[in-house]
């Protein structure tokens, strides 16, 4: 026997120590506080979230159920609207719908002065109309008044009608008047705008004895700045037959070129300077130059472009 510290120790066998070892082992395990859970006592339910299944079908997630988020059953009159408007309806007058309303506009394109060889006129030219979206009353009108004489006036009261985006038909009547015999004809054209911007009105008309005429008005807006534009326009008139009274020949009669700049102090309302060249040819220029007229003419223009 052997004694250390005031311990005594005893020899003892192998089998013995192992039997000690394994009874300590068990009586470790048997103490409840090795079998709890580290988060035992912690009331967890207000911060920790549902468990969420995972079992995606197909790639996607089970929707979650909104039962309860809806306030409860909906009442049996819920798709029943008199219960909650006293009963009150439409009236009797069918919808109207944006393409259903009527609109009127009136643009006055030149409203000007003109000065060529010391000679002062007057110059107007404007479009206005009346309608639905696909369907309206057009007015045009042209003309020149040189002091207190009407020199040439051109009015066109037509029929329009949309048949594609941004262009329309028209029919109608048009009436010459002025210095010479006045004359009336049939029209029917197109007007619109064209791919990069171009405004387009080509109209063709019969007259009286088998009279003939096409027009051409082109014009293009080039933009320095929102308020201030260049219009450059081109118009001519062909002729099928003479006509001596009004001083026209056949083929192509008259020819313009113009070039305005305005300034637009509103989008409605713009002032102008500008340049404009006026020829006459073939048949047309001969009875011009036998009256005493010049075949070609520059005139300078200002005027006021407005519309409403």
């Amino acid at each position: 026997m052997r004694q250390r510290h005031g311990l005594v120790w005893a020899p003892m066998s192998m089998r013995s120590q192992t039997t000690q070892i394994a009874l300590f082992i068990s009586l470790l395990g048997s103490f409840p506080i090795w079998a709890q859970d580290p988060h035992a006592g912690h009331d967890m339910s207000a911060t920790s979230e549902p468990r969420m299944k995972h079992d995606n079908k197909g790639g996607a997630d089970e929707p979650m159920s909104t039962g309860s988020m809806q306030g409860g059953s909906a009442p049996p009159d819920a798709r029943n609207p008199h219960a909650y408007s006293g009963n009150q309806d439409f009236g009797p007058f069918p919808l109207r719908l944006g393409d259903r309303h009527s609109f009127a506009s009136l643009l006055v394109e030149n409203l000007e002065l003109t000065r060529s060889g010391g000679n002062t006129a007057t110059a107007y030219d404007l479009q206005g109309w009346y309608g639905r979206v696909y369907d309206r009353v057009v007015l045009k009108a042209e003309g020149d008044i040189d002091g207190a004489n009407l020199e040439e006036a051109r009015s066109e009261l037509l029929w329009g009608h949309a048949i594609a985006s941004y262009w329309d038909t028209q029919l109608g009547v048009r009436y010459d008047s002025g210095e010479g015999s006045n004359r009336g004809w049939l029209a029917f054209g197109v007007q619109g705008l064209a791919p990069y911007w171009f405004e387009i009105d080509v109209a063709g008309y019969v007259g009286e004895s088998g009279r003939t005429a096409l027009r051409l008005d082109a014009s293009y807006e080039l933009l320095f700045t929102q308020k201030l534009i260049l219009q450059p326009r081109i118009e001519a008139d062909v002729y099928g037959k003479d006509d001596p009274a009004r001083g026209l020949g056949s083929g192509l009669a008259e020819m313009s070129a113009q070039l305005r700049l305005r300034y637009e102090v509103r989008r409605e309302f713009a002032p102008y300077i500008g340049v404009e060249w006026v020829g006459k040819f073939g048949d047309t220029k001969d009875l011009a130059q036998a009256a005493g007229e010049d075949a070609n003419d520059v005139r300078l223009v200002a005027g006021l472009r407005f519309w409403f």
